[in-house]
């Protein structure tokens, strides 16, 4: 992978993180707010599911940039193996 696009790959986990920090600070208000408990759980949900996908996204880097060499053919029995690993793991956290 090269250097630009590790670093928009960092720019963009970052923008993520600094949303998932966003949904937390939200959850913390509607508790300081004495919000309902449904109000509470759904912005915890929104929450959790965005922790999911961040999870998710670094797990496919990861395995797509240390697992797999970027240079071999996409027919590739280990290219495809890394593949299906990927939907896998979209799968479950999505």
């Amino acid at each position: 992978m090269s250097h630009t696009t590790q670093e928009k790959e960092k720019r963009k986990l970052l923008m993520r993180v600094k949303r998932i920090r966003g949904q937390l600070d939200a959850v913390e208000r509607r508790i300081e707010e004495d919000a309902s408990c449904s109000a509470i759980l759904q912005q915890a949900t929104a929450c959790r599911g965005a922790l999911e996908g961040f999870i998710a996204e670094v797990i496919e880097d990861h395995i797509l940039e240390h697992l797999v060499d970027a240079s071999a053919p996409k027919d590739d029995a280990r290219a495809q193996a890394a593949e299906e690993l990927v939907e896998i793991v979209h799968s479950y956290f999505k």
